[in-house]
């Protein structure tokens, strides 16, 4: 079974979090936000965070406005997709199965980028949406290939 996919992103400031989540209606969920460290761009300078700290639930609406509009460079990400007001938090794999979370996504190192989904036409058009930007060493995680015993960026 196909649990999601991965796959590299440049090094560099942008807006990459909108086309990786591309395909997806990030306005359709509500959004947890957990640790990381990702940052806005302002004349080619690092600016305030561009998840507060105080905030670990966002509606879509804004987490789309959040990282359409805005220029960032990713550290650390920590995002989990959850229908509306069915926010909780899932640690590992079973707990994401076992949870109403529809899709996490996880960059570590700037670059390294995992996103479980349970929706297999989302994988599906996740990878495609993948390929088209030139992202690198995409590849599906399945229940052979996954080492991951946490969903979670520390």
């Amino acid at each position: 079974m196909k649990r999601g996919i991965s796959f590299e992103i440049p090094n560099k400031y942008g807006r990459w979090l909108g086309e990786i989540l591309k395909p997806i209606d990030i306005t359709a969920f509500d959004w947890q936000i957990g640790s990381g460290e990702s940052y806005t761009v302002i004349d080619e300078q690092l600016d305030e965070e561009l998840f507060s700290n105080e905030r670990n639930i966002i509606e879509g609406a804004g987490l789309k406005n959040r990282i359409e509009a805005n220029r960032y460079y990713i550290i650390f990400t920590d995002l989990q997709a959850f229908p509306k007001n069915e926010v909780t938090r899932v640690e590992t794999f079973e707990e994401f199965l076992e949870s109403d979370c529809q899709l996490v996504l996880l960059v570590v190192d700037c670059i390294y980028v995992t996103i479980y989904c349970k929706n297999q036409e989302s994988i599906e058009l996740l990878n495609k949406n993948a390929i088209a930007c030139g992202f690198e060493e995409i590849e599906y995680i399945t229940d052979e290939n996954d080492g991951r015993t946490r969903l979670s960026v520390w």
